[in-house]
């Protein structure tokens, strides 16, 4: 046993257990069952070209030396990311904590419980600083919440705006420059016409259905925004604040002075600013809009027995129901995010918060009175953290960097300074010491904060905020422990079981993918730190884009998107821009199987397309001739198609150079939604079924953790044409010679998480990528052979095998008065989380069990299952009070004195042997899932309900 090879980690079963495996599916060996899985034809000829594989020990080595040469240096850039004190509390128990960023996201609330309330703590937070009524579980970065919120206003124009086609969004020009460039891409195919100015100068006329403001602005400057609030709604315009969330603990919140809807980032809430990401973004607005709003909100509901119970609300409007309708792609919230800033929230609490914007803004005004005594003049009338001083750019740039110091340089005589929670007196000194130096005066040092107040009186913050108990309770270590511990023994991770979600990919996360991300050399560098300050991330980076291109077949690929749907968003402008430049601006059909995943629809809408859904054939494959028919028929006007390979049914369909030829013949461009990219690495290749571009999910196949529904990251991997296309940054010049504007805010995205992909495929290199491959087949038609005796398989390939995954069709159940639903409670009995419920196809459980599990947790899943299936049988459609209706079966019933149910206790808890050695228990009984939407809730009762 080669116990330094990583695969020997990573890989679930072990070599003798490949026999029984093979004997139970019916092969004889391993490449016998790829053969009858994967056609001939879309089969590499030869291995991937990757570089020697590493050992864990060698790679713990290498990306230590890596990471040293990026240069550390203290950063005043600000423009939205600083540097934070990240409680080592919450990095030991949460961010480093498998229980928390191994989590799936929260469909299933009953054993979901303990994040569903550290989510529900997240939103408060942000519901009492931003002023607002209702918040999101978060979403993926500032920039992009941004967007979002341009949409949401765009969607709530008045039936006379939309009558009248009123298309103006006014942007301030102090908004971020990041922001303005993803705003720039996402206004743009959906008719919004964008116009940047003044706020000063504005006009209010009735050509504009909405606003956004920087607050403060970009550059640190404090505008009294509410006469332009007023004058806005007074004028039926609707005005959106991107607002930074430190600064409103001191200022008065946007939403005291009428905003429609305020955003930002938390990442200032202990979240490291890791080269740009992952950090929570936030998105507050008010009741009214909540039908319209995009992303997850955590809900508060009642179980069966009228306890309060927490849930994900308003489900509907995920993007499989709604699909093109859908307001938003935005499939992925950054859930980890959240719940450490969150719980920075906690820790602290208001007198905590009101500390450190104390300590922040103290320091900024300290410094600018030094500075005014220079002679170096500060030119912000109003400030909370960021000054802006004229002196000699290039020769306090050379001192500054001499010393490890980092400003952000407007232009040549104007520096701005951004000051942030982990500031001393000895860096002010510091500060103070490089423009003395510039300017020929001699340095002297501060010891006292001055104390001045650099904003409008009348602008200080009068609101209390975070009185619930939850903010005011847990501010020693041992109680946060504890309190973390509580939240975290709710939720079933998969350090507890296998997650099977077909779809989603819920493999290992190792340890030694992970801890990198503690690394100081690799969590504390600025997104817009000089190039030569970050050589190891630009050597990560572009070799993880190159490890992607050799396993996608393409030429070129970008990490900018930080989520699988924003990747789909990224490919299709990608795409669209390739159309433009040739002169083919009508080219804007996009063709979508009605197999598709619901977010390729809701991102064709978005990216300005015009969607025709083609037929799938009964064995649910795609049906060839009616591509070919609507590929004629809009031949002229043919963009391009969107298929998932292998199908959203798990089957690798053998028609699929076929119907990429057929697009292409016809003009159109071929896009792969690479979720199910998991059964194709090393076997075969976007690239090689002919597609054009694909977008990849690195929190699934290449081993991102879901963390209770983000961080994820969904690069894009290109041929050659579309690689002049690939976006750019306006501050990082990054992206091709004919870039899109920005996807997301960072230039590389949630770059700091890519160092678990660049690890995973490092460790486990050519040969172990590939039997990952293979194994994820194994172990997926091993659960089919064991399962299709007890439960109809929907679809399988033509030789009778599935790819990575499969549907179990328990549509004839209702005969028994079972739904799929009964079936997804009661597995929690059986300590599992189920598997995907009704998607693709209503009624039934799409199972994929990953490449990582064992024989033992692949048979004890069977098992469970099998179990579960007698259990039907045993149901009659008259009485509903059986195991499956009542499940999920908790501690506080089965220890109740009374027991009035028709069958025993045993049965309820412990219904197969193994249970009880590792027995789960769900926190609260079945959900009211209908009672919750009728009376949403989204934050933690007001203090008044304790009183």
């Amino acid at each position: 046993m080669k116990t330094d090879a990583f695969a020997l980690r990573h890989l679930g079963p072990r070599e003798n257990d490949l026999p029984k495996m093979l004997e139970t599916i019916g092969v004889e060996t391993l490449d016998q069952l790829i053969f009858e899985t994967i056609p001939t034809d879309i089969r590499l000829k030869k291995p991937l070209e990757l570089e020697h594989i590493m050992t864990e020990y060698e790679y713990a080595n290498h990306i230590r030396l890596l990471g040293r040469t990026n240069k550390v240096f203290k950063s005043y850039i600000g423009l939205g990311y600083h540097p934070t004190i990240v409680p080592p509390a919450i990095q030991r128990n949460i961010f480093e904590n498998p229980g928390w960023y191994t989590a799936y996201t929260p469909y299933q609330a009953e054993i979901a419980q303990g994040r569903l309330e550290a989510i529900l703590n997240f939103q408060t937070t942000v519901i009492e600083l931003t002023g607002m009524e209702i918040a999101n579980a978060s979403l993926l970065d500032e920039s992009t919440a941004a967007a979002e919120a341009m949409a949401l206003l765009f969607d709530v124009r008045s039936r006379e705006q939309k009558k009248n086609n009123v298309c103006k969004f006014f942007v301030s020009e102090e908004i971020l420059p990041q922001t303005l460039s993803v705003l720039q891409t996402r206004s743009t195919p959906v008719g919004v016409e964008l116009v940047i100015g003044n706020h000063q100068e504005f006009d209010f006329s009735d050509e504009y259905f909405g606003a956004i403001l920087q607050y403060p602005g970009k550059y640190g400057q404090v505008y009294d925004y509410a006469d332009f609030i007023k004058k806005a709604n007074d004028n039926e315009i609707k005005v959106a604040v991107a607002a930074d969330i430190l600064s409103l603990v001191k200022l008065t919140p946007p939403g005291e002075m009428g905003a429609a809807v305020v955003v930002g980032t938390t990442q200032r809430f202990g979240i490291p600013m890791g080269y740009g990401g992952p950090h929570a973004a936030f998105f507050a607005t008010k009741e009214e809009f909540k039908r319209s709003m995009p992303g997850r909100i955590i809900g508060v509901s009642q179980d069966a027995d009228g306890n309060r119970a927490l849930r994900m609300a308003l489900q509907t409007r995920e993007q499989h129901i709604k699909r093109e309708k859908a307001t938003s792609n935005i499939c992925t919230a950054q859930v980890l995010l959240s719940v450490m800033a969150g719980m920075f929230a906690v820790y602290h609490g208001p007198k905590g918060l009101q500390y450190i914007a104390d300590k922040v803004h103290g320091m900024a005004s300290t410094l600018a009175n030094a500075l005014n005594k220079l002679g170096v003049y500060q030119t912000n009338t109003a400030y909370f953290d960021t000054i802006v001083v004229k002196a000699d750019a290039k020769k306090v740039r050379a001192i500054a960097e001499s010393k490890e110091v980092n400003f952000f340089y407007i232009d040549d005589e104007t520096i701005s300074i951004s000051l942030n929670e982990t500031i001393l007196f000895k860096d002010v000194n510091e500060v103070i010491a490089i423009f003395a130096e510039a300017v020929g005066k001699e340095a002297f040092e501060v010891s006292e904060y001055v104390l001045d107040n650099n904003y409008p009186m009348h602008l200080n913050r009068k609101s209390e905020f975070l009185t619930h108990e939850v903010f005011n309770k847990y501010h020693s270590e041992t109680s946060l422990m504890r309190y973390i511990k509580k939240l975290e023994r709710k939720d079933l991770s998969l350090n507890h079981s296998m997650i099977a979600l077909g779809s989603c990919t819920m493999k290992l996360n190792a340890a030694a993918e992970m801890l990198p991300l503690s690394m100081p050399y690799w969590n504390t560098i600025h997104p817009f730190a000089p190039l030569d300050q970050v050589q190891g991330y630009t050597k990560m980076l572009k070799k993880l884009e190159h490890q992607l291109n050799v396993i996608t077949g393409f030429a070129g690929t970008t990490l900018q998107p930080n989520s699988g749907a924003q990747g789909e968003y990224a490919g299709l402008m990608a795409i669209r821009a390739y159309h433009q430049s040739r002169g083919d601006n009508q080219r804007t059909v996009c063709l979508i199987p009605a197999s598709a995943h619901g977010t390729n629809p809701a991102s064709a809408a978005m990216a300005g397309m015009k969607i025709i859904v083609t037929k799938t054939m009964e064995n649910g494959n795609i049906d060839v001739e009616d591509v070919r028919a609507k590929a004629l028929q809009y031949k002229d006007e043919l963009s391009c198609l969107m298929v998932t390979y292998p199908s959203t049914h798990g089957v690798f369909e053998s028609a699929i150079k076929e119907i990429t030829q057929i697009i292409h013949d016809n003009g159109g461009l071929v896009y792969m939604d690479g979720a199910n990219m998991n059964a194709q690495v090393g076997l075969t290749n976007p690239a090689t079924i002919g597609a054009d571009v694909c977008h990849l999910n690195l929190h699934k196949t290449f081993a991102i953790p879901h963390g209770g529904g983000g961080p994820g990251v969904g690069p894009i991997c290109v041929n050659e044409k579309l690689v002049p296309f690939l976006p750019s940054n306006p501050l990082v010049n990054v992206g091709g010679e004919q870039a899109i504007t920005a996807i997301s805010g960072a230039p590389y995205g949630s770059a700091l998480v890519c160092l678990i992909s660049y690890g995973y495929i490092c460790m486990l290199g050519a040969e172990g990528i590939t039997n990952a491959t293979k194994y994820a087949i194994l172990n997926a038609n091993y659960m089919k052979a064991r399962l299709e005796e007890h439960y109809p398989i929907l679809y399988s390939g033509e030789k009778g095998r599935a790819a990575h995954e499969m549907i179990l069709d328990c549509r004839g159940f209702k005969e028994k008065g079972i739904e799929v639903s009964d079936i997804a409670k009661r597995l929690m009995d059986y300590g599992f989380h189920a598997p995907t419920v009704s998607f693709p196809v209503a009624g039934t459980l799409m199972v994929e069990p990953t490449e990582s599990e064992d024989l033992s947790e692949l048979d004890r899943f069977c098992d469970a299952m099998i179990s579960i299936r007698k259990e039907i049988e045993e149901a009659t459609a008259d009485d509903s009070n059986n195991v499956l209706k009542n499940a999920p079966h908790t501690l506080n019933m089965l220890t109740a004195d009374t027991w009035v149910l028709p069958y025993s206790r045993e049965k309820a808890a412990y219904p197969l042997e193994y249970i009880a050695d590792n027995k789960f228990w769900p926190s609260v009984r079945r959900v009211d899932e209908t009672f919750g939407d009728r009376n949403l809730v989204c934050s933690c009762a007001p203090i008044e309900a304790y009183m």
